[in-house]
């Protein structure tokens, strides 16, 4: 293994990098904290692919990088066989600055590999590209996305046949595979514009599109109820400046919204994301434009759908102004209308199940045990919903009707295997107009969820630790929560301690005494005595510890208290 300054150097004398780039690299020759922090190691390829800022440097995104998981990623592909490589991979991009550049050097390797690509004419949502794999019968998959990190990010997303990202076995063997190839010389690659007009690059483009939206719209359940409310009921969406501006609003047109406003402004494909500091649905700031539009035209719900497609936040009116409605709510919202509409016109499954992950609320376990519904949990990442769905498939157990994540991500339908925002975007309205027809918003309808179901309030806290030491300060809380664990949480006694990496269930004065049912994921996950949960994981993208709350209370303002107090606690923990 090089150190950072040898391999500076030797991106530095290479021949294969233009002019611009080497001087790129010229601009930092003495800077040696620079230089470490983009030559100190490579992007570290997991389940979730490489994602990172774009630079020159081994840490960084760019075309070498790019090539480089490529190479390897094909590699793994032609493992599989001829046929593998008849099937051959779906490649998609969305917004981003150097998004189509990217993803045609990646089809060059894998044509030059003798792997048959089809790639998207233009940026699409990143549930197309999954129900792409799906559809056209592919190997593989491959998306050039960061989702929602900001504008100096780009992202390299990696799925499999069955349209769910990469198995941590595969992410594995690309990462080994990319070990053992020279970054320079251990590529195959060739002219792109002569890779399609030799057929080994297949565009793809409103073909696509169609069979897609068919079965988008195939998941409406009661589309009366939206012709009902028509008349009145408004939408604004914005798409902040990503793929969602073709499909989600011609989605919701095709459903029967009568009354759609799409903020001018952001419909824009803009990579550098102008109008807004953080192009992420989560952050409620960036939806100022559309709150304007929202006043000016008496919208009931504001939707918005991250660059890339795949999550989808809300906002509703309450009162002059606009609330917005969490990730964990709309999961719960959705689930509870689902199963019930569902019911209404016979077509719930007898043996319907669905899904979460573990560090989403709990509130939607008793809202699917309620109604007779079989529930489970999963890891973080909708890979490993599409791992549960397949194992009920295989079993024929039960017949998924919904899986979500606290994050913002739904899955509906057996074309994706992936958070689709499309698809959500034609279920939260159609589920707003069945509320709009009782002269209830979503706030309302949630309010009434938690009368019938009982009290939950969920926090999400992020420890940020930048830095080449923040991996340290992250590996250091970790091992120490560990190492010793609290026997109480502000106050409130841990009662039993889940670890997800070694699958143990330990309890006070016990010891361990379990196992979890699943286990490999760095989370540790308190249970409470008074019923929350108080769960720490580093994420997975991004150099902080994600801390989530989830409490059960006796009313709204317990529910406050109790997120109070352990806020407190985990900001302690990030000193």
């Amino acid at each position: 293994m090089r150190n950072y300054k040898e391999e500076f150097q030797r991106w530095f004398d290479s021949p294969a990098l233009s002019e611009e780039e080497w001087k790129e690299l010229d601009a930092i020759k003495d800077d040696e904290k620079e230089i470490e922090s983009r030559f100190y190691a490579p992007l570290e390829f997991g389940t979730a692919g490489l994602r990172g800022t774009m630079k020159m440097g081994l840490h960084h995104m760019n075309v070498y990088v790019i090539r480089h998981a490529t190479q390897a990623f094909a590699n793994v592909i032609a493992a599989e066989g001829e046929e593998a490589k008849a099937k051959g991979i779906a490649i998609a991009h969305d917004c981003r600055l150097n998004g189509r550049a990217f993803a045609e050097e990646a089809a060059a390797v894998m044509a030059a590999n003798g792997i048959h690509v089809r790639i998207f004419d233009s940026l699409r949502p990143t549930p197309e590209l999954s129900f792409a794999v799906r559809y056209y019968g592919c190997t593989a998959g491959l998306n050039v996305t960061a989702s929602h990190n900001p504008k100096e990010y780009n992202g390299y997303k990696v799925y499999w046949s069955d349209g769910a990202q990469l198995p941590p076995d595969h992410a594995e063997a690309i990462a080994q595979q990319m070990e053992a190839i020279d970054i320079f010389t251990g590529i195959k690659t060739c002219d792109y514009a002569e890779a399609v007009r030799e057929g080994k690059i297949e565009i793809i483009g409103e073909e696509t599109d169609e069979a897609f939206l068919k079965e988008v719209m195939a998941q409406a359940i009661d589309t009366e109820a939206v012709k009902a409310a028509a008349d009145d009921f408004k939408i604004v969406y914005t798409p902040f400046h990503g793929c969602g501006h073709k499909l989600v609003p011609e989605a919701l047109k095709r459903l029967g919204i009568k009354h759609l406003y799409c903020e001018p402004q952001q419909m824009v494909i803009d990579g550098n994301f102008p109008t807004v500091v953080s192009p992420n649905p989560e952050n409620p700031e960036g939806f100022y434009l559309a709150v304007d539009l929202a006043k000016e035209v008496g919208s009931d719900l504001i939707i918005g759908t991250d660059p890339d497609s795949d999550r989808i936040g809300t906002m509703v009116r309450k009162g002059d102004e606009y609330v917005t409605i969490t990730g964990n709510q709309m999961g719960v919202l959705l689930l509870d209308y689902i199963i019930n509409a569902r019911k209404k016109l016979g077509t719930l499954p007898e043996n319907a199940g669905a899904m979460n992950s573990i560090v989403s609320t709990t509130m939607a376990r008793a809202v699917a045990e309620a109604n007779g519904v079989h529930f489970e949990e999963t890891f973080t990442g909708f890979k490993f919903m599409a791992e549960r769905v397949a194992a009920w498939e295989a079993a024929n157990s039960y017949k998924y009707i919904f899986a979500f994540e606290e994050s913002y991500g739904y899955m509906v339908g057996d074309y994706v295997r992936d958070k689709d925002a499309v698809t959500a975007s034609v279920l939260v309205a159609e589920m707003a107009a069945h509320y709009h027809l009782q002269g209830m918003t979503l706030l309302d309808a949630m309010n009434a969820l938690y009368e019938k179901y009982g009290w939950y309030k969920e926090k999400t806290l992020n420890l940020v630790m930048p830095g080449l030491d923040g991996l340290a300060k992250m590996k250091a809380l970790m091992d120490d929560l560990r190492a010793k664990p609290p026997e109480n949480i502000a106050g409130e006694e841990v009662i039993r301690l889940r670890d997800y990496l070694d699958g143990s269930i330990a309890v006070a004065g016990l010891g361990k005494v379990d196992k979890t049912p699943f286990r490999g994921s760095n989370v540790l996950y308190f249970e409470l005595a008074d019923g929350s949960s108080f769960i720490v994981r580093p994420s997975g993208t991004e150099p902080k510890i994600k801390v989530y709350l989830l409490v059960r209370g006796k009313s709204a303002e317990d529910c406050q208290a109790k997120v109070d107090k352990y806020v407190k606690f985990a900001e302690e923990l990030g000193k």
